[in-house]
């Protein structure tokens, strides 16, 4: 039986660690099989980046007679919580593999995560004399502005979006001419975002058994492998359904291809390419903006804040396990969570009796 989409990208992930981690000091393996079971491949595969940087900072700075693979469990307890610290002052400009990188706010954030999460498993199986790492700070994130298509009473970039995508204005002649063949294909992709707020990983995963048009109903795979099912409305099932008579009768597409939604190459969408049409609807939409599958996804969280007024509905629907990520991910709705606190506030201190 072929493989999903999911499990061939797990085995891809799984693969690409292996071979990082043959690069890698002998004991770093024992910190990944540790770590197996309560995380995912793509988790694992961000571990191994994250610490295949580390070691070639202590390599080329605090280790210099020694290689990567040359490296001992001794040597790492002797790093201090300096060496720690000026790992993440080389992290702002370094280069590895011969290229030059430098990591933001977030990024050295997520390596320190990835160096406290190695040090604690060796320390609490008392192979390491102290845990260094987790008395570094973490670096502070600076809130970036939530980015998004806005809907109110002077614009509606949402509804320019979705008449962009089906009628082409605006496109280059080149640009229209590819236009004629995925125009259905890509009202339906730009429209099952703006409906149902899914990650673009979820939607290039499913399947066209994946729906069922009877309950108005899908299933994705979230993050974690985790499956849930979800709902759409009249409007994502009309696009939807249209695009899905046209690839029914796409004769030179393969029986056994059965991902929702198929590229020129009529096989699997890649997400390369989702980034790229939205990119380029977008940008006639509105030009000074970045807007990309992910800022479609918060478009969609915050207009179902603001139809519903429950972050715990938005939560669910976003996937999100925890409110809090919610709140941090779409600051407009702690925006009306506020206007609403204050607007409701009776500074009398009176009850209606």
């Amino acid at each position: 039986m072929e493989k999903s989409y999911f499990e061939k990208r797990e085995i891809n992930c799984i693969e690409r660690t292996n071979a990082l981690l043959s690069e890698m000091p002998y004991f770093t393996q024992d910190f990944f099989i540790g770590v197996e079971m309560r995380t995912s491949p793509l988790t694992r595969l961000n571990y191994a980046y994250d610490l295949r940087v580390f070691f070639d900072f202590l390599s080329s700075k605090v280790f210099k007679d020694k290689n990567i693979a040359d490296i001992e469990l001794k040597d790492i307890d002797l790093l201090t919580a300096s060496d720690i610290e000026l790992f993440m002052s080389y992290l702002s400009h370094y280069k590895i593999n011969g290229k030059y990188e430098r990591c933001t706010e977030s990024g050295k954030a997520r390596k320190l995560s990835t160096l406290r999460s190695f040090y604690k498993y060796f320390f609490n199986k008392n192979m390491l004399n102290s845990n260094v790492a987790a008395k570094v700070e973490m670096p502070k994130i600076h809130e970036k502005e939530i980015i998004r298509l806005d809907t109110n009473e002077k614009i509606d970039e949402i509804g320019d979006m979705l008449y962009v995508v089906d009628s082409g204005s605006g496109l280059s002649e080149r640009q229209k001419a590819f236009h004629d063949v995925t125009r259905l294909r890509d009202s339906a992709i730009i429209t099952l975002f703006l409906g149902t707020g899914i990650r673009i990983s979820e939607l290039v995963g499913l399947n066209v058994e994946d729906f069922d048009f009877n309950t108005s109903s899908f299933v994705v795979t979230r993050k974690g492998g985790n499956r849930a099912v979800l709902y759409f409305n009249d409007e994502v099932a009309a696009a939807l359904n249209a695009y899905l008579t046209e690839r029914n009768n796409n004769l030179s597409i393969p029986k056994e291809e059965r991902a929702m939604f198929i590229s020129l190459q009529n096989k699997r969408i890649s997400t390369r390419t989702v980034q790229e049409l939205v990119k380029k609807y977008a940008k006639i939409v509105s030009p000074l903006k970045h807007i990309t599958p992910h800022k479609l996804r918060s478009t969609f969280g915050t207009n179902l804040y603001r139809q519903t007024k429950d972050i715990y509905v938005v939560a669910d629907c976003l996937g999100h396990k925890n409110v809090e990520t919610t709140k941090k991910h779409y600051a407009a709705i702690t925006e009306d969570i506020r206007k609403k606190a204050a607007m409701s506030l009776d500074l009398s201190g009176r009850k209606d009796t």
